[in-house]
């Protein structure tokens, strides 16, 4: 059975993701009120997966929780933490439970985590997991087994368009077309002319791109963001109009920047939606929406 997400992003429509960031521990009480604000709020929603190879609550979990209380997750899934035995199974399981939509990662390096005395798996990679669940879906293991029974996912992937140089970026792109993706949510982009750029190259593949936003809440995190992450471009104004921003405005400012990208981004047609990472503000994703100009539920 198809996924209603999948047939949103075959429909045309403007779509717009957003995603859970579950605890570390078993207090959910938070995530809960954060599935419940949003889920008639965007057409689906992520939950991320060891976010930064810190250790959380389970993906698989908050997609459970997700798909329980009448929402649509998308399973975020990394290579990092799983051989190809514990990737599949845990495929099997998340179709029992009524999720059809997985983003395929490779996952960060276990040293920039909390537990750095942990060995990465990296049995597989994001490209390789694509090709797993294609082949899944043909009802077969990897290791040529005869499923009883199989699964239909909607599968998705990552890509970093801010990325320098942006040869790499696109070869791994079209790999992971290739392999059956059939959407991408973007790293951040704060560069609207670059991302057209990059757009001109990715609409020549029948896959729905969704642009990546991340709330800046400070200059602070602008700055730090722009200098320390890979694939992150803040351009310089964005910087200063935050640092303009009035004490204690700082975050009603990046609400701001935030809905003006996204209005920019559907008025001009530049990709089919965007997903919105809130990065632990996730209480924050209806204004940035009302400032987009989309205050009502997305999915009407």
């Amino acid at each position: 059975m198809a996924s209603n997400f999948k047939q949103l992003l075959n429909s045309g429509k403007f779509v717009i993701t957003s995603e859970i960031s579950p605890p570390k521990g078993t207090n959910i009480e938070k995530m809960l009120h954060h599935i419940d604000l949003l889920k008639d709020k965007v057409d689906a929603l992520n939950v991320t997966d060891h976010q930064s190879s810190v250790m959380h609550f389970p993906s698989l979990g908050g997609c459970q929780v997700i798909e329980e209380r009448g929402g649509e997750p998308i399973l975020q899934m990394t290579c990092r933490d799983r051989n190809r035995i514990a990737l599949q199974a845990e495929l099997l399981l998340a179709y029992t439970r009524g999720i059809r939509n997985v983003l395929c990662l490779t996952g960060d390096a276990v040293v920039v985590g909390d537990h750095k005395e942990a060995k990465g798996v990296f049995d597989l990679d994001s490209v390789q997991l694509l090709r797993t669940i294609r082949q899944m879906e043909l009802g077969k293991d990897l290791g040529g087994n005869n499923l009883d029974g199989t699964i239909e996912f909607c599968a998705g992937a990552i890509v970093t368009p801010e990325a320098r140089p942006i040869e790499p970026q696109l070869i791994k792109f079209e790999n992971k077309v290739e392999a059956g993706a059939e959407f991408f949510q973007t790293q951040a982009i704060y560069d609207l002319d670059n991302f057209a750029k990059f757009m001109q190259n990715a609409r020549q593949f029948p896959v729905k791109i969704l642009a990546g936003i991340v709330l800046l809440s400070s200059a602070r995190m602008a700055k730090y963001m722009a200098e320390n992450v890979p694939g992150i471009f803040v351009p310089q104004y964005l910087i200063d109009e935050l640092a303009s921003a009035p004490k204690g405005g700082a975050l009603n400012k990046g609400i701001e920047i935030a809905g003006r990208m996204i209005t920019s981004l559907k008025k001009e047609a530049l990709c089919d939606g965007v997903h919105i990472m809130a990065i632990g503000r996730e209480e924050v994703v209806p204004d940035i929406l009302e400032a987009a100009g989309l205050p009502s539920r997305v999915m009407a």
